[in-house]
């Protein structure tokens, strides 16, 4: 069997489906023969809106996506040809491209052999541990099939009971020929969550980047993150959220987003802590006093209030690392490196390579796109080889990453966190990424993904992200979402995965079209579930769902079943057209108040936002109009709050006159705001939530919103905005232990908890 970062290299191949262009004569194919293909793959042809009411994908929609899938149906022959063949598919197959069970569960496995030939089936367990154990046959008589001309016949064997949980391999051998794919065993339930159901836990949730001390390079850095950790597990919390940490370009300009990364698999070296590199005690002083300038330079920025300067930083941090990376290493600290490189395989080795073509190439250059250039080719070995000694660098750069998280996470533990850090997974990776490239084969090409239209959006996302391909990551032994999952887990005590829908069902776009012209295309969600759950289980790791929007019903019931956590968030929890009671919160999930896309429930109350959406023409009514409907919704809230005699009767609602960033307001005004704030947190501690979420920006009083939907960079700075306080002046890390408002708000829900 190949190694698991071998087996999805071979699908390489270029980025137009084929068939791509041919969806235009779908006018005189059959509709119901067209549905019924897109059925047998996988394609929904029809979906429920954000309205409640059912939509039809147009034809020429389903021919585009089903050219993505490998499938050409733009005439009649070609969808019959190509259901004829959607049924013979498994026959040809002497086994399937990977079979995933559950633990305890009976699983049947066909294999296929010349009718009448006799078959055998092991499993060869993972790393080599014990002996192959031997499947048996069952009685299970099957019609054959003819293959091409050759009677082909079908055994059917049972999977052993009692094996245990893992990545193994299924061996099949018959007449002297043999086949292999991956036998993977997971658990029917991840178990890592249900010691919060007895004791429920706290944590913070933040964007790092925005977060810093007054030792940082001007953004929040992995030394930012553990002292966090500390200060918050002092203070009773058991984990903190980041935003997701995966890597950007490897040189500035980078990409704001840190849901739109390069990779969802490696870290982003613009948080490394400098100074903690221990080379850097051994520098000869002209290149020490080198790095000195560098921090100096940019050390300033941590005073700009306003905006962060990611490129700035990055591109100092990249000078001072490059001449920490040609430090001499010790021996120990040289074979910790190497221990690195060679766990990671060929992954590692493989966006190093594409880091160091992207150092010079900029991401609209044809070598991307040109198959003669993709990963495995001679050009591409040729650049490998060109290139030793830059893909060295960016190796280090990511062992430098994983000493540094793992230092945070062992630093959240000592302080009393019972997870300790938390990462966020994205839902993919920009359609120009390193992982659109060295991960091609596994990738739907000409596609993007997005979202329909919603109340939110009437002409529907597309966050130009190509999708799994679901046959080729079956094909692949499921190794590239393995691989991406151990190492974000690898230094973590969970992990929440935003938009966990996408693991049953993804809106595909494909290119040329509208966002609202897609179509939901399924996944084996049992498949990547379980994986899911097996990666978490064995790092002892906790699973967060983000589980909003618009969804089947069942889903949220199958992930509870599968110990997977949701995502509650206060404000769009209700029973009708009031707020949902807290006793009604479901247990399986983290409840907070805000998120990420709203603003700080500072500047949630005021209305800020309401004000900003108008000056930035988001509104689809007046701003009055809006903001009426705001102050209603928050009037019955701070009813709820007052009937639990968590705010005393006869206050006001504070969402009537919206202050700006910057101005002061009242003693009094900030008193209240505080008040209503702790109010809503101890509503949240009365729900039987087995994990609750604070948000830093409430803790300091910032009012600013992080990432503003529906809005480009020249319109707001979505993900630049440093933490601040009421008036927008810097927090840093260094000023929390004597922050009152934070100490407070900590205290409040620490103390709720508790009670």
């Amino acid at each position: 069997m190949k190694a698991p970062d071998q087996q999805y290299a071979q699908f390489s191949g270029t980025p137009a489906p084929p068939g791509a262009g041919e969806a235009a004569g779908h006018a005189h194919v059959d509709q119901d023969l067209l549905q019924r293909l897109a059925d047998a793959r996988g394609v929904g042809t029809s979906f429920h809106g954000w309205d409640g009411l059912p939509y039809s994908v147009a034809p020429e929609t389903l021919v585009k996506v089903l050219a993505a899938l490998g499938v050409r149906a733009h005439t009649n022959e070609l969808i019959e040809a190509a259901l004829a063949e959607a049924e013979l598919a498994p026959w040809r197959r002497m086994l399937p491209p990977a079979v995933v069970v559950q633990e305890g569960d009976a699983r049947l496995v066909p294999v296929h052999v010349p009718d009448g030939a006799t078959a055998r089936l092991t499993v060869l367990l993972e790393a080599g541990a014990g002996e192959p154990v031997e499947a048996v046959q069952q009685d299970v008589w099957v019609t054959p099939q003819d293959v091409d001309g050759v009677p082909t016949g079908r055994a059917t064997f049972a999977v052993p009971e009692g094996l245990p949980l893992g990545w193994h391999t299924l061996h099949a051998e018959s007449d002297g020929v043999t086949a292999e794919c991956a036998l993977v065993v997971v658990p029917a339930r991840l178990t890592t969550a249900d010691s919060l159901v007895e004791r429920r836990g706290w944590g913070l949730a933040t964007q790092l980047y925005s977060v810093r001390s007054k030792r940082s390079w001007g953004i929040g850095d992995f030394a930012d993150l553990a002292d966090l950790a500390t200060l918050s597990g002092e203070r009773g919390a058991d984990y903190v959220l980041v935003n997701p940490l995966h890597a950007a370009e490897p040189v500035p300009p980078v990409q704001p987003s840190p849901y739109s990364p390069s990779t969802r698999r490696f870290f982003n070296p613009l948080y490394i802590r400098v100074e903690a590199i221990p080379e850097l005690a051994y520098l000869r002083p002209r290149k020490r006093a080198t790095i000195d300038r560098l921090q100096e330079q940019v050390q300033g920025l941590n005073a700009d209030g306003e905006r962060l300067d990611r490129n700035a930083v990055f591109a100092a941090k990249l000078q001072a690392l490059e001449l920490l990376y040609h430090a001499r290493r010790s021996p120990a600290r040289q074979a910790a490196f190497d221990e690195f490189c060679r766990s990671s395989g060929t992954g590692l080795d493989d966006f190093a390579l594409w880091s160091a073509i992207r150092e010079d190439l900029a991401a609209e250059d044809p070598l991307w796109m040109d198959p003669d250039c993709a990963l495995g080719s001679p050009e591409a070995e040729a650049l490998r080889e060109k290139l030793a000694h830059r893909i060295g660098f960016h190796r280090w750069l990511q062992w430098i990453c994983d000493e540094q998280l793992e230092y945070a996470q062992q630093a959240a533990r000592r302080a009393g966190m019972r997870l300790g850090v938390v990462h966020d997974l994205a839902v993919g990776v920009d359609l120009s990424s390193a992982d659109a490239w060295t991960l091609r084969g596994v990738l739907a090409p000409g596609i993007s993904v997005g979202a329909p239209p919603d109340m939110y959006n009437q002409q529907g996302q597309d966050w130009n992200q190509p999708p799994w391909h679901p046959a080729r990551l079956a094909e692949a032994g499921y190794a590239p979402f393995r691989n991406m999952l151990s190492t974000v887990l690898r230094h973590a005590g969970g992990i929440r995965v935003d938009h966990v829908l996408g693991l049953f069902r993804l809106w595909w776009v494909p290119a040329g079209n509208s966002p609202r012209d897609g179509a939901y295309v399924k996944y084996d969600h049992d498949a990547l579930i379980g994986i899911l759950a097996l990666e978490a289980q064995r790092a002892g790791a906790v699973v967060i769902g983000e589980d909003l929007g618009t969804f089947e019903p069942w889903v949220r019931d199958y992930l509870a079943a599968r110990g997977i956590l949701g995502t509650s968030i206060l404000w769009f929890e209700n029973d009708g057209d009031s707020p949902l009671p807290p006793e009604r919160y479901r247990t399986q999930a983290l409840a907070s108040v805000n998120t990420h896309d709203l603003p700080p429930t500072a500047g949630y109350l005021a209305g800020d936002h309401v004000a900003l959406r108008s000056r930035l023409g988001l509104l689809e009514r007046s701003e009055a109009e809006e903001r009426a409907d705001h102050v209603a919704t928050l009037e019955k809230m701070m009813g709820l709050l007052r009937e639990r005699g968590l705010l005393p009767e006869g206050g006001q609602t504070p969402a009537v006159a919206p202050a700006s960033v910057g101005t002061q307001a009242s003693p009094g005004t900030h008193a209240d705001e505080e008040r209503t704030i702790e109010a809503l947190h101890r509503l949240l501690a009365q729900t039987p939530s087995v994990l609750l979420g604070v948000a830093l920006v409430d803790a300091v009083g910032e009012r600013r919103v992080q990432n503003q939907p529906g809005t480009t960079e020249a319109l707001y700075p979505n993900w630049q905005v440093p933490l601040g306080d009421p008036t927008g002046k810097p927090v840093f890390i260094d000023d929390l232990p004597g922050n009152a408002r934070f100490n407070s708000l900590l205290a409040v829900v620490s103390e709720s908890l508790r009670g």
